[in-house]
């Protein structure tokens, strides 16, 4: 090995993205938080998913056939946003059955962030159409013998991941017609839990630092089709050290693609302003660097220039550990029994103005319009309620006056002594009653909801109790708590809890920022301790209002990583294993 030191670790400059999950979780580097799958959105790059195959059976089909049984075959369409179906695949036709149970599978992507509707279509197909390849069929000229519909998040988080389901004629049940069931399970492909664990370290980079030594970090990033290259992942940064031995890092197949693409890895001198030095870069694919780590040997880093030539500088990468593994995914763990925890709290200081007035934030219009409170509360509910079985969800306030006349900073959202409400909609009604009863007032403050979330999730985690805790808090303004807010999430790091944080209205939410450890560097309490991982996700509401994505989307993208880095950093392992 060509001498590399241990570095230093200190400073909370942490790794993003190459340390828990197939999924991209790398935002910008210049330090504003831009929601990530926007950002790639609006750069035609497609977000990043887990590949599931569906395998179906039927039973107790109709029979159309005279003389013999029904010929079947399914074909599987997704729902999308504007209502229209886009078809993911067909099975094969099995002859002469009622109670198929097809080979073909259909693959489809799993996104955690997207509620994903799926329809399902059965055919009796025709005999003469028999030797001709099912996807040329044309199904107008079949005989229909059913269909039904699910969300794909209802079949992952099934314990088995199979699911069974009633087929109903075209016009809906059919009485006391029956058209048989559908059963469906869903097994994630290899490629979703291919993992490789590399150790990287570099040696003798260049200092380029004025009065101390460079702060390097790696950042990987995947080329595209289009030649553009998207980050993956980034190391942690390692502060006044030449020769940095970084944590290990995981990447998955999804993220790499195949083992011979190339990946772009940049050396940086870390910089707190956002704008990072590149100390030097290279082109590698896994292949290329697990033949480094056989060989022993490093590979030096080049300085491109703008006239074309490049500089081989005397710095150079090693890969210390190649590890190539299969690991637990989201899925094995959502599918085993582990739930998420959705908890709510609804900002209402006065800065949101008179709920009657039409400029209010809070105005609930008689047209049925949500305003951006509902709009939230309802995507992401939406999204979560399939992970929480009893459906009841605690549901705060936050900086009102109550009921009684006392301000408070955590008040159960339905008047009465009981925090959960049942379900999305019994979210909407509380905030729509609170609203008539709760007078707005102020300031701003999250510690106090921040600390009763932490206190379920520090509970049921005592109890071994399966659950991973979400809380939504919804503002509009500026904390006037930051650091005692910051003490919090600190205390909360340790636990199974995720902080989603949706900016409403258009005050400069700047603040909200340094929350979000988006920018590598991890909270520091206001006894220096640092929070053990990254738990918050902000999102501006406006700043996601072009269309291209919803803030939806943009706020869950990092819940399956946070998820899984809590699991991983305990080696809690899935229930069945």
């Amino acid at each position: 090995m060509g001498g590399c030191l241990s570095g230093d670790l200190k400073g909370g400059k942490q790794a993003i993205g190459g340390g828990v999950h197939g999924r991209s979780t790398m935002n910008n580097d210049t330090g504003h938080n831009e929601a990530i799958h926007h950002f790639y959105t609006v750069r035609g790059h497609s977000p990043l998913f887990t590949q599931i195959e569906l395998s179906l059976s039927a039973s107790n089909l109709r029979d159309l056939d005279i003389t013999s049984k029904s010929d079947p075959m399914a074909v599987l369409y997704v729902k999308k946003m504007d209502g229209t179906l886009e078809e993911l695949g067909r099975t094969e036709v099995i002859l002469n059955s009622l109670n198929p149970a097809w080979i073909d599978k259909i693959h489809a992507a799993y996104q955690f962030e997207i509620v994903q509707n799926l329809v399902f279509h059965v055919y009796d197909v025709d005999t003469k159409y028999h030797n001709i390849p099912v996807k040329a069929l044309n199904l107008n000229e079949q005989d229909f013998l059913g269909e039904t519909t699910c969300v794909l998040s209802e079949i992952v988080t099934k314990s088995n991941r199979t699911l069974t389901l009633n087929l109903r004629g075209k016009n809906g049940p059919g009485g006391s017609r029956n058209f048989g069931a559908l059963t469906v399970h869903a097994e994630e492909t290899f490629l979703s839990r291919m993992t490789v664990e590399m150790k990287l370290c570099c040696s003798r980079l260049d200092n380029v630092d004025m009065f101390s030594k460079s702060d390097p970090f790696l950042r990987i990033s995947r080329q595209t089709e289009d030649g553009n290259h998207v980050p993956i992942c980034k190391t942690e940064v390692i502060n006044n050290n030449l020769n940095p031995v970084w944590r290990p890092l995981y990447l998955s197949m999804q993220q790499f693609g195949s083992k011979d693409d190339p990946l772009l890895i940049e050396c940086f001198d870390f910089n707190s302003n956002g704008n990072h030095v590149l100390i030097g870069q290279l082109h590698k694919s896994v292949s290329e660097l697990e033949k480094l780590h056989k060989d022993r040997s490093g590979a030096n880093l080049i300085f491109p220039s703008h006239r074309g030539q490049e500089k081989v500088l005397k710095g150079q990468l090693f890969v210390d550990q190649f590890i190539e593994k299969e690991h637990f995914s989201f899925l094995d763990y959502i599918s085993s029994g582990f739930e998420l925890n959705f908890m709510v709290a609804i900002d209402f200081t006065a800065s949101n103005g008179t709920p009657r007035n039409q400029d209010s934030l809070h105005y609930i219009d008689p047209s049925g319009r949500l305003n951006s409170y509902q709009q939230a509360i309802m995507e992401v509910g939406e999204v979560i309620q399939f992970y929480d079985s009893d459906r009841r969800f605690p549901a705060w306030g936050f900086g009102g006056r109550t009921y009684d006349g006392t301000l408070s900073h955590c008040f159960n959202l339905n008047g009465t002594n009981a925090y959960e409400v049942e379900g999305v909609q019994g979210i909407m009604s509380a905030y729509a009653s609170a609203l008539h009863n709760v007078t707005l007032a102020g300031p701003t403050l999250f510690s106090h909801v921040i600390s009763i979330a932490a206190q379920m999730a520090s509970q049921a985690n005592s109890n071994g109790i399966t659950k991973y805790f979400v809380l939504l808090i919804m503002t509009d303004g500026v904390l006037t708590d930051i650091q005692e807010t910051m003490d919090a999430l600190v205390r909360a790091s340790d636990l199974p809890l995720s902080i989603l944080i949706v900016g409403v209205g258009n005050a400069d939410f700047k603040q909200m920022e340094v929350l979000d450890a988006d920018d590598g560097r991890r909270l520091e309490s206001s006894t220096g301790r640092v929070a053990t991982r990254d738990i918050v996700q902000f999102v501006p509401m406006q700043e996601v209002h072009s269309g291209q994505v919803s803030v939806v989307q943009a706020l869950l993208e990092e819940l399956p990583s946070q998820f899984l880095t809590y699991m991983r950093s305990r080696n809690i392992k899935p229930l069945h294993v």
